[in-house]
């Protein structure tokens, strides 16, 4: 007899994603669930998007990390709420982590809120945490061939983005190939190439934030 203990492990978790979800769906919530490998540019990225944003939507963070709340304390000085989850080892957010501080926040007042997962990309890619949608950043030092060798990540992602394209000159990084693999990993998925650091192609990224924002706003 076999039992497929993954199966259901996940099963319970996704009955717990979809209560989530209904909860942040009842209050207009958007809900980005952002991921990547350690080093990416993830928390830069989300500095740069509440300063772009702060002005025209109330913003909130769960910051996910192993150990240490540094992340949470950048986002904290721009003035956004933002809560710790710190997993102590473990590789991933789940949907039950989300579900037990969800109470922390005033989902009525908030538009926006990221959860900036794990940084890794295996772990967190197989996880639904109520989230409208998942975006995974890829840094170019990382290099291009990340997409064909973590496919998981990239198939169940909505969008990718390519962070610190300021780098291009100085490592060996094909975009083309990167679009390449992943229209034939995830054909569905978006592709946007910024540099957070420096701001461009920041505008692309926020673009994409107000039209997801459009699809739950609210009323």
């Amino acid at each position: 007899m076999k039992v497929n203990l993954r199966e259901d492990v996940l099963k319970d978790h996704n009955v717990v994603a979809k209560l989530n979800r209904e909860i942040f769906k009842k209050n207009n919530t958007l809900v980005i669930n952002l991921m990547s490998s350690p080093g990416a540019g993830k928390t830069t990225l989300l500095e740069e998007t509440v300063k772009a944003l702060v002005n025209k939507f109330t913003i909130a963070v769960i910051e996910g990390d192993l150990a240490t709340d540094r992340d949470a304390q950048r986002l904290r000085l721009l003035g956004i709420k933002t809560v710790q989850i710190n997993t102590v080892g473990g590789c991933h957010l789940d949907a039950r982590m989300i579900a037990k501080i969800i109470p922390e926040f005033e989902l009525n007042q908030i538009d926006i809120l990221f959860i900036e997962n794990i940084g890794n990309l295996v772990c967190p890619s197989g996880y639904d945490l109520g989230q409208d949608y998942k975006v995974v950043v890829l840094s170019v030092p990382e290099g291009n061939d990340k997409i064909p060798k973590y496919p998981v990540m990239f198939r169940r992602t909505d969008l990718t983005i390519i962070n610190k394209i300021d780098l291009l000159p100085y490592v060996s990084f094909n975009i083309e190939e990167a679009k390449k693999d992943l229209a034939a990993i995830n054909p569905q998925a978006q592709l946007l190439e910024l540099s957070a650091q420096t701001g461009e192609g920041i505008e692309d990224w926020i673009s994409w934030i107000n039209d997801a924002y459009l699809q739950c706003a609210k009323p």
